[in-house]
């Protein structure tokens, strides 16, 4: 499966472990145990780097809520459960969007809830091409 492109897509996914990598002890993520186990209906947050229209900054980073829909042979298929703040509304990348992931880009997670369930268990707004 394609990984989302910041030239394609006007959006890509920072890698969270080359960060903690940098950083150990101001950079911290859950152990690589935590992140390969997510079930659909689980939160995973990841750090979006997005496109926006500046000359000064091209570019915005974000940290943003994702519901795993499906675990894939090497990560994630999720859903984006976020407005993103740097962007204004759109029909190819805002809240309910698909998307794939993989572990190393995780920085959080959070355990499903009902909602979360839901979510994952619907159509996504916007589907993965």
């Amino acid at each position: 499966m394609r990984a989302p492109d910041f030239d394609h897509d006007g959006w890509s996914l920072d890698d969270a472990e080359r960060r903690h990598a940098e950083a150990p002890d101001t950079f911290e993520i859950p152990p690589l145990r935590v992140r390969e186990v997510l079930e659909p209906g689980d939160f995973a947050k990841l750090i979006f780097k997005i496109a926006i229209d500046s000359e000064e900054d091209p570019e915005a980073c974000e940290r943003m809520w994702v519901v795993v829909t499906a675990r894939t042979g090497d990560g994630y298929i999720g859903i984006l459960d976020n407005e993103p703040s740097s962007i204004t509304e759109n029909d190819t990348f805002w809240r309910g969007s698909e998307l794939p992931f993989s572990s190393r880009h995780i920085i959080d997670v959070d355990k499903a809830n009902d909602a979360s369930r839901a979510i994952a268990a619907s159509p996504p707004k916007v589907a993965w091409t």
